[in-house]
Parts: C-alpha cells; structure tokens; sequence
C-alpha cells in the first residue's frame, strides 16, 4: 500500500451543483434515474426504519413498502410537486410516506415493486440490524413529533454515513488509505482513550502528520456531507437552511 501523499489542497472533491429535483424534473430518461439514485441512496433507510416503526409492520413488508414507496415516487412524478418554499423535501418525502401507507392500507395490498431503485444496493439486514440496538416500542411513543424526530435523525445519520464512504473513496483515489485509517480511529469508533500520541506511536509517525492528517480529512468530510447535502435540496436556501440545521453553521 502506498504512504500517503503530503497534505494539500490539489485533490479536493469537485464543487457541483446538481439536484436532485432538477434532475427528477428533467425530460431526460437518464437523468431522473439518477434523481432515483441519488434519492433512493439518501432516504431509504430513513424510510424504512420509519415504515418499520411508525406503522409497526414486519420486516418483510416494510421492505416491499418502501421498495414500492420509491417507486411511486417516480411513477406519479412526486417530486415536480415539491415546493422547497413551503418545507423541507425530507419533511415532504416524510408526509409522501404516509401518504403511501394510508392508501396501501385502504387497498388491502402491498405493491413489490423494486426495479426503479436496482442500481442502489438496499441493505436491509444492516439497517435491521442498527433497528434493533434502538428499538422503540410504538405504545410508548408519546406523540408523533417523536417519531418525526426519529425520521430526521437517521436522515443526518444517512447523509454522515454516505459522506463517510465518499471519503474513503476519496482517500483510495489519493493514496491516502493511511489518513482514511486515522479519522476512523479517532473520529469514528469512538475510544475514548485514544490521543494523537498513541496514534503517532502506533503508526511511526510524528503527532504532527497525525495532526495535518486528520484535520484534511475532517475537512474534505465536510466538504463531501456538504455536496451531499446539495444534491438533495431543492434550493440554494433550503441547502442553507439544512446546512445551519445540521452542521449549525453557513456553507459556503
């Protein structure tokens, strides 16, 4: 494995602009697949816990629920009736949810519909398996806004997580494994005891190349959950909003 390259600036995620919405509301085939992409990979977890627990179904349905969900997200055009002037599209999808399930219930069916969604790999034994180490019990939910807060937490843990993996891959095309390594071991697992000695020691590496390491790589995290973040709002002041929301500060 090749050692990691200095700390620069010169190979920085690209700075785009595309939407999700933009994309959806294109006339071109391709591009309102990749809205589903880009939508699918951002929401479906959020979604299915959500199917999992606000409307107390089993396993096997929630997933054909919310394989069926996103289909009809495309098939009725959903998101050409958002308006980011009137809520957020994680609120919007949210009530679209509902919505969904109201109407699978008045039907008495459940629709297996999962073809729009195949380029996404839907995990759902992983995401079973982050359920379980947190499940609620619905009886003892104590109004609605809980189970809206719980849908807006795994969002933000949706998006960490998608830009946790942008910058793995990121760090793979840089030769940068050894930096990747670093910011799991001390931004991710969550050891207490860890220092930036005891990561300069375990690696043979002086504590200021830790140092320089790890604040490119908190930065380039940034910068990937950011991008994230953009394509998935529908306007620059939702995307400014969402950023104050949850990083608690402007982007630029």
């Amino acid at each position: 494995m090749s050692s990691d390259k200095s700390i620069s600036g010169g190979d920085r995620f690209p700075l785009t602009r595309w939407s999700v919405i933009d994309a959806a509301r294109s006339g071109d085939e391709t591009e309102r697949g990749r809205a589903m992409d880009t939508l699918c990979a951002a929401y479906w977890k959020p979604v299915y816990k959500y199917v999992r627990l606000r409307w107390n179904r089993p396993i096997e349905d929630a997933q054909d629920l919310t394989q069926g969900f996103f289909a009809q997200v495309i098939e009725r055009r959903l998101l050409d009736k958002f308006d980011p002037a009137k809520s957020r599209l994680r609120t919007y999808l949210r009530v679209c949810v509902d919505s969904f399930l109201i109407n699978e219930e008045k039907a008495a069916k459940r629709l297996k519909r999962g073809g729009h969604v195949s380029h996404v790999a839907l995990d759902f034994a992983g995401a079973e398996e982050e359920l379980g180490g947190a499940t609620m019990d619905p009886a003892a939910i104590p109004s609605p806004e809980s189970l809206e807060d719980f849908f807006e937490k795994e969002w933000v843990r949706g998006l960490f997580e998608l830009a946790v993996e942008n910058l793995r891959k990121h760090c793979e095309a840089n030769e940068r494994e050894r930096t990747f390594r670093l910011f799991e071991e001390y931004d991710l697992a969550g050891d207490e005891n860890i220092s930036y000695d005891k990561l300069a020691a375990e690696y043979g590496i002086p504590a200021t190349d830790v140092t320089n390491a790890l604040a490119w790589a908190r930065r380039e995290f940034r910068r990937g959950a950011l991008e994230r973040l953009r394509e998935i709002c529908g306007s620059e002041e939702e995307f400014q909003r969402e950023a104050r929301s949850v990083f608690g500060w402007e982007a630029k």
